[in-house]
């Protein structure tokens, strides 16, 4: 499971939190393991909710505002009870000043409270973003992860197969290198694969017989990127007589990665072959179908309505079985 400090939530200045320690500072090494920010609004309304240990809590506007129209003894019982879950950090928004019974709460709890001078929704977005980073769920694979006219292509086969030296080939094209060997790749929300290189061997390439090249400074900076949407993946395996392969490309296929489905090609490997070339291809392909053009069933459209009309009742009908 991937688990991130509280003392690491406030480190991350990139993500402009502008988190401050109002208490509890003592008590920053708590984890979070939970990647969405709960609002605390039922609770403290007394109503019975289940809450995630791991998931930090915030108090906006509207929960202030809500306690400041409690009486002191029915502000201090809310704050009581919210005290009761198990919570790695509790966040105030808006620049609010903690009221003493949340420091007091803090202190008892051992809970860190933090407070942003952002609004509710700013903060929200902004904390997504640090939390979808470091805690979506990650997969590293064997493989080249290309950028291929704007088409995140994973490389997928064994080893030795060609998949490093197909990569070189698209980065003399013109194409972008993303990473090879290992491919990190992690989950943006539901449906979206994003892959990046490892630190140690980023911008990095292996070939066989002429070892370690660095592409940035062989091909310069417009040659690599640090990460991509993955939106294709490609298996390269080698060629077998007895293996029936697609020849229509009626038929999609996919790939499935931390539970997402990404459509995939298999690529018979024999000599000769021009891998690049084919990949290269397939990115095109690729786009045309995301533009809603599909050219292998356009194909079998036209064929099917000459067939019908009887134009073409003089060509041999070699494979349209397959067609049909």
């Amino acid at each position: 499971m991937s688990r991130v400090s509280v003392r690491e939530l406030l480190q991350a200045k990139s993500y402009r939190l502008e988190l401050r320690t109002l208490a509890g500072e003592e008590h920053l090494d708590q984890v979070i393991t939970e990647p969405l920010v709960n609002k605390l609004g039922l609770a403290l309304a007394g109503i019975q909710i289940q809450l995630s240990p791991g998931q930090i809590q915030l108090l906006g506007g509207t929960e202030i505002a809500y306690l400041k129209t409690l009486s002191e003894e029915e502000r201090q019982e809310a704050i009581e009870n919210l005290c009761q879950f198990e919570m790695p950090c509790l966040i105030l928004s808006r620049g609010l000043d903690p009221f003493p019974g949340l420091v007091g709460c803090s202190e008892e709890r051992q809970i860190p409270l933090l407070g942003t001078p952002l609004a509710t929704s700013e903060f929200i977005q902004r904390i997504n973003r640090f939390l979808d980073d470091h805690l979506s769920p990650r997969i590293s694979l064997h493989g080249v992860l290309m950028d291929v006219l704007g088409i995140g292509i994973l490389i997928l086969g064994q080893a030795g197969i060609g998949k490093s030296e197909t990569a070189l080939d698209l980065v003399l094209r013109g194409h972008r290198l993303v990473a090879d060997d290992i491919v990190d790749i992690h989950r943006h929300g539901e449906n979206i694969l994003v892959g990046a290189g490892s630190e140690v061997i980023k911008y990095h390439m292996e070939i066989r017989g002429l070892g370690i090249i660095n592409i940035k400074d062989l091909f310069g900076i417009a040659s690599i990127r640090d990460h991509k949407k993955i939106e294709l993946v490609i298996e390269l395996v080698l060629w077998d007589d007895a293996r029936e392969y697609d020849r229509l490309g009626l038929d999609e296929d996919t790939y499935t990665l931390l539970g997402v489905e990404v459509p995939h090609l298999t690529v018979p490997v024999r000599p000769g072959k021009n891998l690049s070339t084919i990949v290269e291809v397939a990115a095109r392909n690729q786009l045309l179908k995301l533009k809603g053009h599909f050219s292998a069933r356009e194909f079998q459209r036209r064929l099917i309505e000459e067939l019908s009309t009887g134009a073409a009742s003089e060509v041999p009908l070699v494979g349209a079985e397959e067609i049909e």
